[in-house]
């Protein structure tokens, strides 16, 4: 194949087994495509080009090896290179978390789903852009540039996973992982026509992932379609021992054939996701897909979820309460940057009043307020009540129906800076992904069209506790009779 890049992750790994090409002429065709046109897109905040090639050399003599003898399968993705959002824990590879607190950490130790993406023979490309500490729907509130939509570089890619979806759809990475904790991987992936995964609350380990919200996030991952993303979910799912909220369940094997037949599936359409300013060519291709499923013989029905319009202040008030304690440990004592002073308060108010961003040290004092005394009942107490009758809301809908198919977001990608000075209309970018987080239930969004701009448009299926088998299935089924995923952004 001339472009080693435009492979999809299955057609990767078969490559390598049969030797049509090297790992190293795989790493190589991405590095390569990394120093084009990366400089401009910002995808990556770094990149190991050093690293990856000697561990594709070290991968090509294990697939050597495997050739002669036949004997025992070499790891499932062995010499298959991918990107690694900034916010988990790389061995020896810079952790900012798109901040300048954190400039110059390195971590001493893996993330448990870097861990495993290791041993499972994966190479580690570099690092990508996110918003600071994951806090953003734009990959704009990162410390270290704005990173650029692939399909329109005047346009977001999403946030807080920016990097790691505008990576997979520039090509740049065969796949990568992510963090959602309001609608992180999703909605970068609806905005720049990839496919992405938010599991189930507890079904992925968070140890090695720098906390934003520990009750909402989770992580994720992005590849070309939903079966390279399936691909990345089975190796990172199951239960860790150093992550006490996982949930001790085994993960099946998923199995994804041709069979495009959706007979006796139940899709609830909840009502309250369509909503006035939506844009309409979202809307039309949203219901258009919908229709498509039906077509393959699903039905569908018009459900609520009536406490949906709570998701939003609901979030914002928890999200920040969490982040207002988990950043606290950012003090220019024991990780990163420090501004010195004379006392040890004055090091703490230096160092977090310079090197937190706007944004952080907006959601840091909202987290605050929300927590203080006089106020805790009133706010934090009563989101937390909120979010128990937005998760009720998901249980009765699925005992009526197997999954919800919904919109990703009001809007395809929009404009740099069209949200810069209104928080809470960045915020409503997040309206139909947070509902997902707020209740712990899996989450998968794939392409479904493009507005008359060219933008891409996301589809989400949302579905019980642990059914991630079946979203994928769903969305395999329709990947197989459509061909949205296909495309690639002509510009790059």
């Amino acid at each position: 194949m001339n472009d080693l890049t435009e492979l999809s992750l299955q057609r990767a790994i078969h490559g390598l087994r049969q030797g049509d090409f090297s790992c190293r002429e795989l790493v190589e065709a991405h590095l390569d495509r990394i120093q084009r046109l990366d400089i401009d897109l910002n995808a990556y905040l770094f990149i190991d080009g050093e690293g990856a090639l000697k561990r594709a050399e070290i991968a090509d003599r294990q697939l050597a090896e495997w050739r002669k003898s036949r004997q025992s399968e070499p790891p499932p993705l062995l010499g298959i290179p991918i990107a690694v959002k900034d916010i988990l824990c790389v061995k020896g590879m810079p952790c900012t978390c798109g901040s300048k607190i954190l400039e110059g950490f390195v971590p001493p130790y893996d993330a448990t789903t870097v861990e495993k993406l290791l041993n499972a023979g994966v190479i580690i490309l570099g690092k990508t852009n996110t918003d600071e500490f994951a806090m953003g729907s734009s990959t704009e509130n990162s410390a270290y540039g704005v990173t650029r939509n692939p399909w329109n570089r005047e346009r977001v890619p999403g946030g807080s996973s920016g990097g790691s979806a505008a990576a997979v759809a520039a090509r740049l990475a065969l796949a990568a992982l992510g963090t959602d904790t309001g609608g992180s991987v999703r909605q970068p992936a609806s905005f720049c026509g990839v496919s992405g995964i938010k599991p189930t609350y507890g079904r992925v380990s968070r140890y090695g992932l720098v906390a934003y919200g520990s009750s909402l996030d989770v992580v994720g991952a992005f590849g070309r379609d939903v079966q390279d993303v399936a691909i990345i979910f089975e190796q990172i799912a199951g239960a860790d021992r150093r992550d006490a909220t996982t949930v001790d369940l085994p993960v099946p094997p998923i199995q994804l054939g041709q069979n495009t037949d959706l007979d006796s599936l139940r899709i609830g359409v909840p009502k309250e996701y369509f909503i006035p300013g939506m844009q309409p060519e979202v809307e039309q291709a949203i219901r258009q897909a919908i229709l498509h499923l039906q077509e393959l013989g699903a039905v569908v029905e018009e459900i609520s979820l009536p406490h949906t319009e709570y998701a939003l202040p609901v979030y914002y008030l928890i999200a920040p309460a969490e982040a207002s304690a988990n950043l606290a440990r950012y003090d220019g004592i024991r990780y990163g940057q420090r501004i010195s002073a004379e006392t040890m308060w004055d090091i703490f108010y230096r160092t977090r009043g310079k090197k937190f961003g706007a944004e952080v040290k907006r959601r840091i004092m909202l987290g605050t307020y929300a927590l203080s005394a006089g106020y805790y009942d009133a706010y934090y107490g009563k989101a937390q009540k909120v979010r128990t009758l937005i998760k009720q809301d998901f249980e009765r809908a699925f005992q009526r129906v197997d999954v919800i198919a919904a919109p990703v977001a009001p809007t395809t990608a929009f404009p740099f800076g069209e949200h810069t000075d209104d928080p809470l209309a960045m915020y409503l970018e997040d309206v139909f992904t947070l509902p997902a987080n707020l209740a712990g239930v899996p989450a998968l969004a794939f392409p479904v069209g493009f507005d008359r701009e060219g933008l891409p448009i996301g589809l989400q299926l949302m579905g019980n506790y642990f059914q991630e088998e079946l979203l994928f299935r769903i969305a395999h089924a329709y990947q197989l009779t459509t061909d949205w995923h296909l495309r690639s952004p002509m510009s790059t």
